[in-house]
């Protein structure tokens, strides 16, 4: 599947929507191995989020359209001090597996450092998706030993299957 990449407009803030949720929540992410479904339910993100990271000049959301549509975004954030943060990295349920994602990543890295000049991008996982830590260790991503708490009572994230969930925090040189 060819897909071209370009940086996301507020006019693809609903279909970038639909495919987050459909990459994480709900019967239509467990057709795909990333998802959080298990673990998660309600939201990932809202339109306002989506909004609200568009017009921040600190923040870049990467679009991947195939045939006109999206099928894959990632989040690049400028954390200053040389470091940005990789995020809301999705890809359609039907198309993981394919190298999709393993591009979003390098495009976002690219980004991280063209645009912010950052020299480190870290994310946070969810402690529980040892595979997905797995993947991004292949990716030249490492373990931090750094956690960070979830939140638990904000349902604007999702709402927890468990109270014995945090993020771990990965980082890469750039």
């Amino acid at each position: 599947m060819a897909a071209t990449l370009r940086i996301a407009v507020p006019d693809d803030i609903p279909a970038l929507h639909r495919l987050i949720e459909s990459a994480y929540r709900g019967d239509s992410a467990r057709r795909g191995w990333t998802h959080e479904a298990d673990l998660l339910d309600g939201q990932r993100t809202d339109l306002e989020a989506l909004g609200a990271l568009m017009r921040d000049p600190g923040q870049r959301m990467i679009i991947a359209e195939a045939d006109s549509a999206p099928v894959g975004c990632v989040q690049v954030a400028d954390n200053g001090n040389r470091v940005a943060y990789l995020g809301h990295l999705s890809v359609d349920p039907d198309l993981q597996g394919g190298g999709l994602g393993r591009m979003l990543v390098s495009a976002a890295e690219s980004e991280a450092i063209s645009t912010f000049g950052a020299q480190m991008m870290e994310m946070t996982v969810i402690s529980q998706r040892t595979e997905l830590v797995g993947w991004y260790e292949r990716l030249g991503y490492a373990v931090t030993g750094e956690h960070r708490p979830f939140p638990l009572d904000d349902i604007r994230f999702g709402i927890p299957r468990t109270r014995n969930i945090s993020f771990i925090v990965m980082a890469k040189s750039l």
